[in-house]
């Protein structure tokens, strides 16, 4: 099987991350503010840019704005304003072209994007089971440029399928419930991401 068509060595070389949930109103946007501010604090902006984060929905309400609730669990990290521009898309192929990394909120977003895209399968996971194979990796072993650091992770996460003790990888969905839910999903994401973070980018000694 062909690897994705990954730009080649270069000034616009990136690794293109997706997160992806129902809606693109909840989780999967939290997740990509999250991971992007995590990676802007650790590396600075400009080499951060090197990693594209975005997200969408397999159902998404396209066009429709954060749900106000989980858009005030991201206070803590001053990401309202940013929150209050996000605008949810749809998850198709000019979303999914040249992506290195998928992240699903569930085990049944990944399942769902594979149905889709099965051409995906060499990159595609749950959010919380990318962070516990992550985990697993020998991140001293990993390249030290940004780029190829992210997809040699990929890389050995996926060699780790099956080798990691199963987990609850869910994200439960906060659509409908009180802010308390929408509180314990951000929670949840936010310490998937800073696992994720913590091997694709140490923080500096």
């Amino acid at each position: 099987m062909t690897r994705h068509a990954a730009p080649g060595p270069g000034p616009d070389d990136r690794f293109r991350v997706l997160v992806v949930c129902t809606g693109n109103i909840c989780r999967s946007p939290a997740g990509e503010l999250l991971l992007r501010n995590l990676l802007v604090g650790r590396l600075g902006g400009r080499e951060a840019a090197r990693v594209e984060v975005s997200s969408a929905g397999v159902r998404a309400v396209v066009g429709s704005g954060m749900h106000p609730m989980t858009r005030r669990q991201l206070a803590p990290w001053g990401l309202e304003q940013r929150a209050e521009s996000f605008v949810a898309r749809q998850l198709d192929g000019d979303v999914i072209h040249g992506v290195d990394l998928v992240l699903g909120a569930n085990v049944r977003h990944r399942s769902t994007v594979l149905e889709r895209f099965p051409h995906l399968l060499d990159r595609t996971f749950a959010l919380r089971e990318f962070a516990r194979l992550s985990a697993a990796v020998d991140a001293h072993a990993l390249p030290p440029d940004l780029v190829k650091r992210g997809r040699a992770l990929v890389d050995a996460a996926r060699a780790r399928r099956g080798t990691i003790p199963p987990a609850d990888d869910k994200i439960p969905d906060p659509m409908g419930e009180p802010e308390a839910a929408h509180h314990e999903a951000v929670r949840l994401i936010f310490e998937a991401v800073h696992g994720i973070g913590d091997v694709l980018a140490p923080r500096r000694h």
